[in-house]
């Protein structure tokens, strides 16, 4: 029992990631350099060992070889003195000679044995010291090439082998996905790699198995490598005309996120070796799932669920046997086998064996292998895949300065935008089919913007007429592109007036005037028809958009006061005040789409300005919230900033949406009109034709339009933007508030609405021909009556404008 715990133990810390053994690869390469190390060491002391025995032995022999020339010399020294005595005696006797020369010859003889013998006994020391010096050569060099191949082994193959452990913990290269707020896919963003990591359990089981027939049979076998693989890609590649890997699934993975793809024996071993250890660090499922996601498809497509989508335009769950078999076959070489290349046939002659491949591994029968090979696949078109062009390149400047280039292109972050890719498709259509309509009034270009006042979220957002129209610039935004806004303007003027104590049933002489400046040429204000009115209702001239009253005004207020609360309201470009004089109050200052949404948002949320924001949320790759739209849960966390009292912001959203008071110039059902609902809108045209406008707005949806030309060339004249942007702005409202209930704005508690006489302020009497309700503070309403004189007065005075007398309640 005690042995299958033990066994047990072991099988579980092998697949641990915490196991010491495994956790990277130091412990392999330290337990080889101990064993180096002690093979050197006991190398090293029998070489000492047998050096010091083979001097001793050379010098003993040497000295034995000394003291026996010595005794030779000593023996022939002593025979040589022995013989010169015989031959003194020979001498003295003569008789002698014949035993003298005797004597000679066996000295001689016995003198060159003696030296013969030195000379063998002197060859054979050199001999066997010549061989106890080239076995220490020998051993000394068999020790350096051992220490040399340990040196190479360590710095080619261990010195700075990746930890397996770094597959989960180094950062991989993700694709970035921005989102409708419905979680319609708009584009993605990468910079080399196109890939999005998802869980084995989001993978077709058909993928799965078709990855493992056709990459590695005996993937849940092998412990990181397999003879047999490698035996039968070999076979393969050599008996037939088929390109086939011999790397497992595991060295594959390895190779591409641990090491380079350099293609040297060096690599190949430190793959082996990493592969071992990877398998004993994760299990057969993560290293499936590792896998998966790591592997190239084809050009930028990296990892199975971007390949699904790139080629069937669906996720990697949803892919099915034919599908997958054709997928599966693709990371064997990506540019051959793609289906949208010059040979598609070869994908398919590889999804025959691939399915081949399954039946044998028992993955599939035979029936369904026939099915999947008869099935005909759609494939998704092979063209840019982007939608709401002007919006995605919007997000993401913004996305670059909130998070950085490099987390924007790799940090695989899934971000929720506020657009409604269904709103901006037949936003799109609408711009584009009305643009064409008034091309011949010189007009080429067009452009919307639809956002929630309340929440600041962008809804729609149509730069252009046509983003791919290069000869227009269609790429252009407009949106975000400074334009001179015209009398679109004029609401702001009319709140800083509300604001200084104005009222809107206060009159203003709608007479000619001219503007001394100092240092530049006077400035005469003109209305757009030429034509001046005489005494005029702040109501009567913000709705008809008289001119000369708002520059009145404004000179009143003075230049400064509204660079400073437009700026406040969110226009950016007002950044010096010194460039503006009066002509301010028409529109002279540009402004972006962008901002002057704001502006008018700012007056629909009752004078609290919320910016722009085309986010709802943004999460990283693993999930984690980054930034989240408080205003888009609970749009009183947006009420922080009132740049406009709210009385003045009723009275502009009043009189914008006062569809009588502008009939006199625009008609009673112009463009502007939406009936059975309250909605506030203002037009504007610039005075050289080259910008028309038209913006409004309910409490919860605004709508900004606009046409010209992005090479800012004049259009033909446009009348009062009811044949420019009007149209537009008009199909893009009617589409938002169908089926909606009757809208009306929320009046402060502060104001009452009377019945008073148009042309005299007063309540109402018999005599007064046309009857209006106004807007008032409490307490500041008109108490008395209007009489038969003040009508007298009015005709002799002219004070009533043209088409007034013809309005009725």
């Amino acid at each position: 029992m005690a042995k299958k715990q033990q066994s047990k133990k072991r099988k579980s810390s092998r697949n641990s990631p915490q196991n010491p053994s495994f956790k990277n690869a130091f412990g392999l390469v330290s337990a080889i350099l101990s064993y180096v190390n002690r093979f050197a060491k006991r190398a090293s002391q029998f070489f000492s060992r047998s050096k010091k025995q083979s001097t001793k032995r050379w010098k003993k022999t040497v000295r034995l070889i000394k003291k026996r020339k010595k005794a030779l010399s000593l023996f022939i020294n002593k025979k040589t003195k022995k013989v010169n005595r015989s031959i003194q005696k020979i001498k003295k006797n003569f008789f002698l000679k014949s035993q003298r020369k005797k004597i000679k010859t066996k000295i001689k003889k016995r003198s060159k044995k003696y030296q013969q013998k030195y000379k063998k006994q002197l060859k054979f020391l050199k001999l066997l010291f010549s061989v106890q010096s080239s076995s220490i050569y020998l051993s000394l060099f068999i020790t350096l090439i051992i220490l040399g191949g340990s040196w190479w082994t360590y710095s080619n193959i261990f010195q700075d082998l990746p930890s397996p452990t770094e597959l989960t913990e180094r950062s991989q290269i993700l694709t970035t996905r921005i989102l409708d707020r419905n979680g319609n896919l708009l584009f993605r963003i990468y910079e080399d790699e196109n890939r999005t990591i998802v869980p084995l359990s989001q993978i077709s089981q058909h993928m799965i198995n078709a990855t493992i027939s056709i990459e590695d049979q005996s993937f849940y076998n092998h412990r990181g490598f397999s003879i047999r693989g490698i035996s039968r890609a070999i076979w393969a590649n050599i008996s037939k005309d088929r390109l086939e890997g011999g790397s497992t699934i595991t060295q594959q993975l390895v190779k591409n996120r641990l090491l380079d793809s350099e293609k040297t024996v060096q690599r190949k071993i430190r793959e082996l070796i990493l592969s071992i250890l990877v398998e004993g660090t994760y299990s057969k499922e993560e290293i499936l799932q590792m896998y998966l996601n790591q592997v190239s498809y084809g050009g930028s497509t990296y990892g199975v669920e971007e390949a699904a989508w790139r080629y069937f335009n669906k996720p990697a769950k949803e892919l099915s046997l034919a599908e997958s078999s054709l997928l599966a076959g693709l990371p064997a070489a990506p540019s051959v086998y793609t289906p949208f290349g010059s040979n598609p046939e070869l994908s398919f002659r590889r999804q025959e064996e691939v399915l081949r491949r399954m039946v044998e591994d028992g993955f599939i029968s035979i029936e369904e292998a026939y099915h999947a090979k008869q099935t005909k696949l759609e494939f998704r078109p092979d063209v840019i895949d982007i939608q709401a062009p002007h919006f995605v390149m919007y997000v993401k400047k913004l996305l670059v300065e909130k998070f950085g280039e490099d987390t924007l292109n790799k940090g695989g972050l899934e971000v929720r935008t506020s657009l409604d890719l269904n709103l901006q498709k037949q936003a799109q259509a609408i711009v584009t089919q009305e643009v064409d309509k008034v091309s011949h009034l010189r007009i080429s270009n067009g452009a919307a913007l639809i956002t929630n006042p309340s929440t600041g979220e962008i809804l729609a957002m149509v730069g252009s007429r046509n983003y791919f129209d290069f000869e227009n610039d269609g790429q252009v935004n407009v949106t975000v592109r400074p334009r001179q806004p015209g009398s679109s303007i004029k609401p702001l003027v009319y709140a800083l007036a509300f604001e200084s104590g104005k009222k809107p049933w206060d009159t203003i002489e709608d007479t000619p005037i001219t503007y001394q400046i100092p240092g530049s040429t006077p400035y005469s204000p003109r209305n757009y028809d030429g034509a001046f009115r005489g005494k005029v209702t702040l109501r009567q001239a913000l709705a008809s958009s008289y001119n000369v009253p708002a520059v009145k005004i404004l000179a009143s207020l003075g230049v400064q006061n509204m660079v400073e609360r437009g700026k406040e309201m969110g226009i950016s470009t007002w950044t010096d005040s010194s460039r503006f004089g009066l002509s301010l109050a028409l529109g002279a200052g540009e402004v972006l789409m962008t901002d002057l949404s704001t502006v008018y948002g700012t007056f629909a949320n009752n004078g609290y300005t919320v910016e722009l924001d085309p986010f709802i949320e943004i999460r990283d790759h693993e999930g984690e919230i980054l930034y989240r739209n408080p205003c888009f849960t609970n749009p009183d966390n947006c009420r922080q900033l009132q740049t406009v009292e709210p009385l003045a912001a009723y009275q502009i959203n009043d009189i914008l949406s006062d569809n009588r008071a502008r009939a006199s110039t625009f008609g009673e059902f112009s463009q502007l009109y939406i009936p059975q609902q309250q909605v506030a809108v203002k037009t504007g045209t610039t005075n050289s034709m080259r910008d028309n406008w038209t913006i409004g707005y309910t409490s919860d949806r605004l709508v900004a339009s606009w046409v010209g030309n992005n090479d800012n060339s004049p259009m033909s004249f446009v009348a009062s933007g009811v044949t420019g942007a009007s149209p537009i702005w008009n199909q893009l409202m009617r589409l938002l508030l169908n089926d909606q209930d009757p809208h009306q704005f929320v009046m402060p508690q502060e104001l009452i609405k009377v019945r008073i006489c148009a042309s005299t302020g007063t309540l109402p009497c018999a005599e007064c021909p046309v009857v209006i309700e106004e807007v008032f503070v409490v307490g500041e309403e008109p108490t008395e009556a209007c009489n038969w004189r003040h009508f007298v007065q009015a005709e002799t005075e002219h004070l009533l404008p043209i088409g007034e007398r013809e309005r009725v309640l």
